[in-house]
């Protein structure tokens, strides 16, 4: 069994569906940014704050490196597997499944959610420049795309059919 790293713009359904995936595969669970939380003892807005995006991108980084050796389900984070260092850990180690969720669906998630320091910090014109920039990086570094439209159940079927 390799692990499979779902991706995704924040708000896509990675965390809700990938727990799903998890729980019917018999795999373990591994939220990507809460395993770099507990790594830094802060949170993702706390390492923002007080070291920037490059050095949490940086801890992404290591983190991928680390449980690319593992058999669970991981939800990266919106901008984890844009890298090319990143998504050559992902691919070249694991299974990689894009999560393709429109735009307006991601933004409902998201737009109130202060735990998301880029979404907090970001007019929703800016979301949506940012989805688009991201958009063709996530299917090109994906090997499959699955709709992220639908219940979180449906979506974890997807996924689970082509596992």
């Amino acid at each position: 069994m390799i692990p499979i790293f779902l991706c995704g713009f924040m708000g896509c359904g990675k965390t809700t569906v990938g727990r799903i995936v998890a729980d019917i595969s018999g795999r373990a669970f591994i939220d990507l940014d809460n395993y770099i939380e507990d790594a830094a003892g802060m949170t993702i807005p706390e390492i923002f704050e007080k070291y920037g995006e490059p050095h949490f991108r940086a801890l992404e980084t290591e983190a991928l490196g680390l449980l690319s050796e593992s058999y669970s389900v991981i939800a990266t984070g919106g901008g984890a597997l844009l890298s090319a260092q990143n998504s050559c850990i992902a691919s070249k180690n694991g299974l990689v499944i894009f999560i393709d969720t429109p735009f307006e669906m991601c933004y409902d998630r998201i737009c109130d959610d202060p735990h998301r320091p880029i979404a907090a910090s970001s007019t929703k014109e800016q979301l949506k420049a940012r989805y688009d920039e991201r958009y063709p990086k996530y299917k090109q570094n994906s090997a499959i795309t699955v709709s992220g439209e639908g219940t979180p159940e449906e979506i974890a079927a997807r996924i689970l059919h082509v596992m």
